[in-house]
């Protein structure tokens, strides 16, 4: 199988199968492949943010043909979860939707922002057994370090974990057909000590991710994964 991963951060992308592979330099991003379990990985590190996300889906799935998408690193903590690495099993867009006086009121993302809110989370493939708790994501360019921003959309999309990128990838994944998975360690709990908690545990929140992602890399059989 040609497995795309995403990982936004150099630290994210260096904790899956660290030092291994080949770097190719020659696209518009960094690609790093790596053969594992049987597997054609092809790592991309394209920055943070949704664009530069579902570019490097795009890329991953046209380009370079992988036939399962595997977005990887860290994120906030924004319920009242105890774990602190998870199986992204849905992902919603939070700042995709319209802003009224009442309040900003999120949509699926793609759909016209118009009457009754709705949102339709985009769905990974099956857990094969990597036992890992469940965690919806819910991704948007903005860095969340408000608690009640959290609490917002802890309580609004039902999410648990936050971040920049997952659902963007999911969006391109299923524009195209692909499956796609995710896997999140938690760096910080997205309130106001977000910013230096991030630094002090990316290192060690990617690491963990890393490892999970591996685990799931040798759990994979065969060419194709189900939608």
């Amino acid at each position: 199988m040609r497995i795309g991963v995403i990982a936004a951060l150099e630290e994210e992308g260096d904790a899956f199968f660290h030092a291994q592979g080949t770097v190719d330099l020659a696209g518009p991003m960094p690609l790093r492949r790596v053969s594992a379990a049987g597997h054609e990985l092809i790592i991309a590190v394209p920055g943070i943010g949704k664009v530069n996300t579902a570019t490097a889906a795009t890329i991953l799935i046209t380009l370079e043909r992988c036939t399962l998408l595997l977005i990887i690193g860290t994120a906030g903590l924004i319920g009242v979860r105890s774990e602190r690495c998870f199986w992204l099993d849905s992902a919603v867009q939070h700042d995709y939707g319209a802003e009224r006086s009442s309040g900003f009121v999120h949509y699926t993302a793609g759909s016209w922002p118009l009457g009754p809110a709705h949102v339709e989370p985009y769905s990974a493939m099956p857990d094969p057994g990597l036992g890992l708790p469940h965690a919806r994501v819910a991704s948007g360019d903005a860095f969340i370090e408000c608690p009640d921003h959290a609490r917002f959309l802890n309580e609004g999309l039902s999410a648990d974990v936050v971040e920049m990128e997952t659902a963007a990838a999911a969006q391109v994944a299923a524009r195209f057909g692909v499956p796609w998975a995710g896997i999140r360690a938690i760096s910080d709990e997205a309130n106001g000590e977000s910013v230096g908690d991030f630094h002090a545990n990316l290192r060690r929140a990617a690491r963990q991710a890393g490892e999970a992602a591996e685990r799931l890399v040798g759990m994979l059989t065969g060419s194709d994964v189900p939608l």
